[in-house]
């Protein structure tokens, strides 16, 4: 009777385990502490051994199981470390973002080219700082406004942790004579830079970037003809400089053409007698230094990708009618004009540190996703559909102290980009914990992460597939 009562409590003990792996709990505490004190009723060695091997045959079960309704929702590596958590959930540092069904991208050389580009960093506030009144040494502006010149070792530093691209904006006219003769000084460490980038087998972006001022390049049809003459003899400079490159670098027409310090600075009414000459004028620009690189005719000059804003670089203003991709017919391969454009969205978020700014993005709720769904889904709708290819240059969100969200954004930004073609490059002006608008991925001068969790979400979801 004793072995009986044993033998019963034995058999409960095992189906109890049995069903806690089925259901992926904890296992209970072992048998043997279940039963009588008297261990004279020790387990038979064949039914341990079968006993153990049908617990670990249902717990396979269970964690195939698992990884199947995982992987019908997005890709095996999701089922891997993300499991059954929902979108917004973090899981190995990790923020979830829901997957959704495919949408066709076009096969063609340019949108294969976008696609490997990734994700990218800005190497911001350092080329382009301008108008230092305070410097005597030309080349003391590449520190001016972000407090530390570039290192080789930064660049490595981006390629190991995964950035494929980099984007390194130029401000000239702080660096040219009168007749807008680039300094031999300022070009050479320009064309370092670049060099070490390149010779990682890094894409970088080189651009006019800010010389948008009275008298050089702005966009009204008062000013057109010079800004056009500025341009066109830039562009000629650093084309010719340049030449040698092969695609992996890129040329940028310009940064965010607009016409600085007035009210429509920043917003336009594009169907409105002002707005349409903003948005012909920028277009006009664009032409006229496609045309110049491409006349240059050297190297790669005549294949090279060449990325075009709209007015102020938003997507508004090239998803308006007005705005119109420069004629390439002189270039020697087809569709090489990338679109580009700048989008701190949503802006109370990202940008945003006055009245209406918020701390707070959130997949769960979609607090701020939908903005980002708008826009890119509509761009995707006007070019990448088409086969036309686009670039997000600038995106990011300064630090409101608010890591979690900035993940959340980080995440969901990337994934959208990516499955709506596109690639996208976070600012980066080495501003952190001051005044302003602090980007800082990076600490320039120790080389350490600040937000490497950022980093991780930009990584784990720029190479996302379908």
């Amino acid at each position: 009777m004793k072995k009986k009562i044993i033998s019963l409590l034995l058999s409960a003990a095992l189906i109890a385990c049995l069903g806690a792996c089925a259901n992926n709990a904890e296992a209970p505490v072992e048998a043997e502490e279940q039963v009588s004190e008297n261990e004279e009723a020790a387990l038979d060695e064949g039914k341990e051994a079968e006993a153990e091997s049908e617990k670990e045959e249902v717990s396979e079960e269970a964690v195939e199981a698992e990884k199947e309704e995982a992987t019908e929702a997005g890709t095996e590596k999701e089922a891997d470390s993300l499991g059954t958590a929902q979108p917004g959930d973090v899981v190995d540092g990790i923020v979830k973002v829901a997957k959704r069904a495919p949408v066709e991208i076009p096969e063609n050389d340019a949108l294969a080219f976008i696609r490997d580009m990734e994700v990218g960093w800005n190497l911001g506030n350092t080329f382009d700082a301008n108008n230092c009144t305070w410097l005597t040494n030309e080349l003391d502006y590449e520190s001016a406004w972000c407090g530390v010149k570039t290192s080789k070792e930064l660049i490595k530093e981006l390629k190991n942790a995964g950035f494929k691209t980099i984007r390194i904006p130029v401000s000239w006219h702080n660096h040219v004579d009168g007749n807008y003769n680039i300094s031999e000084e300022w070009m050479s460490r320009v064309e370092e830079v670049v060099g070490w980038a390149y010779d990682e087998g890094m894409y970088v972006i080189i651009n006019i970037h800010h010389d948008n001022e009275n008298g050089l390049e702005y966009p009204s049809y008062a000013q057109l003809d010079s800004s056009k003459a500025y341009v066109t003899k830039i562009w000629e400079q650093i084309a010719d400089r340049f030449a040698d490159y092969d695609e992996h670098l890129i040329f940028e027409t310009m940064n965010e053409p607009r016409q600085v310090g007035t009210d429509n600075e920043w917003w336009i009414d594009a169907e409105s007698d002002l707005g349409k000459e903003c948005v012909d004028c920028v277009n006009q620009l664009n032409q006229v230094i496609v045309d110049t690189i491409r006349a240059n005719g050297k190297g790669y000059n005549k294949t090279r990708y060449i990325m075009a804003p709209g007015y102020c670089a938003s997507p508004d203003y090239v998803l308006c009618d007005g705005f119109v991709l420069p004629d390439d017919s002189k270039a020697d391969a087809e569709n090489r004009i990338i679109v580009s454009v700048h989008a701190y969205t949503p802006y109370n978020f990202a940008l945003n540190l006055g009245n209406g700014s918020t701390d707070v993005f959130a997949i769960k709720g979609k607090k701020g996703t939908e903005d980002i769904e708008y826009f890119m889904k509509n761009l995707y709708e006007k070019f990448v559909s088409k086969g036309i290819p686009v670039l997000i240059g600038e995106f990011g969100a300064l630090d409101k102290d608010n890591l979690d969200s900035r993940m959340q954004f980080a995440a969901y930004y990337t994934y959208t980009a990516r499955h709506y073609g596109m690639s996208a490059l976070f600012w980066d002006n080495n501003a952190y914990k001051a005044d302003g608008e602090c980007f800082r991925l990076i600490d320039r001068k120790s080389l350490t992460w600040t937000f490497p969790e950022i980093v991780d979400q930009m990584m784990y979801y720029c190479g996302s597939e379908e």
